[in-house]
């Protein structure tokens, strides 16, 4: 390829590897813009939740509904708990503190459906023995937010569930455990009662700014490329003997 001088300094391009360089800052910068794109998606979607956040409450009815129609609405439910089906989700932090969710069935009013409810969090004692928890008793009215099950999950030890404690609500296992005929979505429980249980529930996260640091990463890594490439093909030219 030909010499290109400017001044003091020749270029010196080499076919091969002036068709690796190229390669690989198109490739980077394509994956960055990949990445700006799948975060300006999970915008959209974030602000799409927002929006269904703020809608009146969904009533919930014995009817099976599908959850891909109803995760992340407010929805209303009215009925009666069923204590004796409560599962204590393990390993979940409040304000660093270990403890666990309680989830705890509602039997939907005038059916025999029901609707898992995450009720919210209490701490673990030292003695890692059993919470004593209120559950009220009569027809209730819940209010909360729609979420999916744990179907995607890491589960580090093989006893997944021991008794009433769970690694993670699996729809189909608590389904084969309780042998109850539920609706397919959990009702994170945000109507206030004195039950002494926390309800403090975060803002999902949908990883935007997971996105955004991946795409500097990878234009990063194309400026980097370009600036070894010149480095490496531009030679200051041996001054000019006398």
């Amino acid at each position: 390829m030909a010499v290109i001088t400017v001044g003091a300094f020749s270029f010196r391009p080499r076919l091969l590897t002036t068709v690796v360089a190229v390669a690989g800052i198109v490739l980077t910068f394509f994956l960055g813009e990949w990445q700006i794109g799948r975060a300006d998606y999970k915008q959209g979607l974030q602000a799409r939740q927002d929006a269904m956040a703020r809608e009146p409450a969904v009533r919930i009815g014995a009817a099976p509904l599908n959850a891909d129609d109803i995760l992340l609405r407010k929805v209303e439910v009215r009925g009666e708990f069923a204590p004796k089906f409560t599962v204590f989700v393990d390993n979940r932090l409040y304000q660093h503190q270990p403890g666990y969710h309680v989830a705890t069935p509602l039997r939907i009013a005038g059916s025999q459906r029901y609707v898992l409810v995450n009720r919210g969090w209490v701490p673990a004692s030292r003695d890692r023995s059993m919470p004593v928890i209120e559950t009220p008793a009569g027809e209730q009215v819940v209010i909360g937010t729609a979420v999916g099950y744990s179907e995607k999950f890491m589960e580090l030890s093989t006893k997944v569930a021991e008794g009433n404690v769970w690694q993670n609500l699996v729809s189909e296992r608590y389904h084969q455990a309780t042998g109850l005929e539920l609706q397919p979505f959990v009702i994170q429980q945000d109507s206030a009662v004195d039950d002494g249980i926390k309800r403090e529930w975060k803002r999902p996260d949908l990883g935007r700014n997971t996105h955004l640091a991946y795409a500097f990463q990878w234009y990063a890594m194309s400026f980097a490329i370009f600036i070894y490439y010149l480095v490496t093909h531009v030679k200051r030219r041996p001054a000019a003997q006398p």
